[in-house]
């Protein structure tokens, strides 16, 4: 009877392996907002360090205009690794309910010193040289919800403007920002990595303000 039980366990265990090797790759959807600042724009031109790659899993990026939206495909089966921001991370949670949700990576932060913290431009000719200035004027962001919209917010807050009421919203991708503030359809811009470092906005932009004066040194992305 023993070696019974022995003889049917190993035929279990034969078919489960035969089922496991037959199966296909798990297909993994990984979101991306900003290339080259998003691991999931790039990891993909080394694939040799993904020794599964093909074999276990199948690895498909795919661009979101924000984070907030990528709450919406977590939600719906449609994204499996999302890179949320501070300000997604904690909606996706309190607002949408997804308490199963979990932080397997740290992307990057934002503010820390001696390194890069995301920057406001507006145009030189402008006539705007402090926040109070933004009063009545057009702002730009990619994303209601977004870490870069959240840190916005924030600054003119604490300057006394609150969004609808003092200035009006405008979305747009990040990457049209520079063009966005070039033609006059905002006044205030975010210019993330690599963006920011446009020669034409630098030339015709100055910064108003930076992220790291409106909230400090944040955990941008997860």
């Amino acid at each position: 009877m023993r070696l019974l039980k022995l003889a049917l366990a190993g035929v279990c265990v034969l078919g489960l392996a035969g089922t496991a090797n037959s199966a296909e790759p798990v297909k993994i959807r990984m979101s991306w907002v900003a290339p080259v600042s998003n691991w999931a724009s790039i990891v993909l031109e080394k694939k040799d360090l993904a020794k599964h790659l093909g074999k276990s899993y199948t690895l498909e990026p795919v661009r979101y205009q924000g984070t907030p939206p990528m709450i919406t495909a977590i939600a719906n089966n449609e994204l499996e690794v999302s890179n949320l921001a501070y300000s997604s991370l904690a909606i996706a949670i309190e607002n949408a309910g997804l308490d199963d949700i979990r932080v397997i990576a740290d992307e990057f932060q934002d503010g820390v010193p001696g390194y890069y913290t995301q920057e406001y431009f507006v145009r030189k000719d402008s006539g705007i040289n402090k926040v109070e200035d933004l009063k009545g004027k057009v702002v730009g962001t990619n994303a209601g919800g977004s870490a870069v919209d959240v840190a916005m917010r924030a600054m003119l807050k604490k300057h006394g403007l609150e969004a609808n009421r003092d200035y009006t919203l405008l979305e747009a991708p990040l990457p049209t920002m520079p063009a966005v503030l070039s033609d006059k359809k905002a006044d205030l811009i975010p210019a993330v990595l690599p963006f920011s470092f446009n020669p034409k906005l630098r030339e015709e932009g100055k910064v108003l303000f930076k992220q790291t004066e409106a909230l400090g040194v944040t955990q941008m992305i997860v």
